[in-house]
């Protein structure tokens, strides 16, 4: 039921772009809130954006404002983080999460212990 399949990801040089995808299962996409982690080594995890996918604004950390955008395809249950001007510091191991569908109080937010489905990952190497 929460399985979420991440595409995407690689090496590119700073400045660079890169796109992930993120399917989900139509339980797991309808009607909740999904976000975008990342984790590099030896520091913990962080949100970076975050999108309730019935629509509305989406939330972005403030170091990755104006660079990346979230966005999401309804017909494909499949959100996206497009990642432009990238930067050393966004390497990481990014994962795409997803709130409990049947809880209450979905919210939008980028806390990790908000989150109960998580992808397998999928590594983002930027070099400067």
């Amino acid at each position: 039921q929460g399985q979420l399949v991440e595409v995407g990801g690689g090496s590119v040089q700073a400045g660079g772009s890169l796109r992930l995808s993120c399917a989900a299962s139509k339980y797991t996409y309808l009607s909740n809130c999904m976000g975008w982690f990342r984790q590099a080594p030896g520091k913990e995890r962080e949100g970076v954006a975050a999108i309730y996918t019935d629509g509305g604004t989406p939330l972005y950390a403030d170091s990755v404002k104006g660079r990346f955008t979230i966005s999401q395809d309804n017909a494909k249950n499949t959100v996206y983080l497009q990642m432009d001007s990238l930067k050393s510091e966004d390497s990481a191991m990014y994962y795409c999460a997803a709130q409990d569908p049947e809880a209450n109080g979905i919210r939008l937010t980028m806390r990790p212990d908000a989150y109960k489905y998580w992808g397998q990952g999928t590594q983002v190497t930027v070099s400067s």
